[in-house]
């Protein structure tokens, strides 16, 4: 019981918080304590003040980083000294010069240089580091979207930031590029695996924990009917209109995604050799 009430109050408090900063498609929005979310249109990225400067993660894009380092500004006199990247893909990568960061920290596998910016510090399975009265602990999610993919778990406001590998109610974005349907689901085992209970992503709303579960769920109850379907020898066209999943309906990009989910995991099942 009191988890369940812990849980109301959380999701209450991030139903009611409102933001601190608005601009056009641009908002800043207080998640815990020290803890602030930055959204640009459909990207999103966390800041957090220490007591002895700012941490923040993806820069998103100069013009976006440009906007969030001033509105930084307003909130605190501390400095940006730190910049924390979730991977390298450009869409949430580009712009880190602006903040013009001290310690840049980057999964090993990331590239020599990001948009300009020069990684200071690496790891390659899991790092922990405390600025002020904040730890950060980081995990490589393994391959899969990318190989360089970091979750962070800031405390002691117990709030999780995971980049694309997962978010709140939304589905998986189109078939999978460049990747397997395989391996993504193991990125979100890996996320399910941290102890966190508010749910950043790097799109969509804020969530909780249990989003991490209800996502991997998905994963696996669409595995499990394109599998089935695929045995029974259906073909993937066929597969792509019968595997509704109309429990997840009321997610986000379910009409636009739902079909690339099933034709990727058809995929993935065809070419890892699990049809019999």
């Amino acid at each position: 019981m009191k988890a369940l009430f812990a849980t109301v109050i959380i999701a209450c408090s991030l139903v009611s918080g409102a933001a601190l900063a608005q601009e056009a498609d641009r908002e800043i929005t207080p998640v815990k304590g020290d803890v602030y979310r930055f959204r640009n249109v459909g990207h999103t990225t966390v800041f957090v003040i220490t007591g002895d400067g700012v941490v923040v993660t993806d820069p998103i894009n100069a013009d976006a980083a440009t906007w969030l380092k001033d509105e930084i500004g307003k909130l605190t006199d501390q400095p940006i000294n730190t910049l924390v990247y979730s991977h390298s893909h450009g869409d949430h990568a580009s712009g880190g010069t602006v903040f013009d960061a001290g310690t840049v920290v980057a999964h090993e596998n990331a590239p020599d240089e990001i948009d300009g910016v020069v990684p200071t510090t690496r790891f390659s399975e899991r790092m922990q580091f405390t600025q002020g009265d904040k730890t950060f602990e980081l995990t490589w999610l393994g391959p899969g979207h990318g190989v360089d993919l970091v979750a962070m778990v800031i405390r002691p406001e117990n709030v999780g930031f995971v980049v694309d590998a997962v978010a709140s109610k939304r589905l998986f974005y189109k078939d999978f590029p460049g990747t397997t349907a395989g391996l993504w689901m193991q990125q979100v085992r890996a996320a399910n695996e941290l102890d966190f209970e508010i749910l950043v992503g790097g799109h969509g709303p804020i969530g909780v924990k249990s989003d991490v579960a209800a996502g991997l769920a998905y994963l696996e109850e669409m595995q499990a009917a394109v599998l089935a379907g695929l045995q029974a020898g259906k073909s993937v066209d066929e597969l792509a209109e019968s595997v509704t999943m109309d429990a997840y309906s009321d997610w986000i990009n379910y009409d636009e995604w739902r079909e690339g989910n099933v034709r990727g995991m058809a995929r993935y099942l065809l070419e890892s050799g699990a049809v019999k």
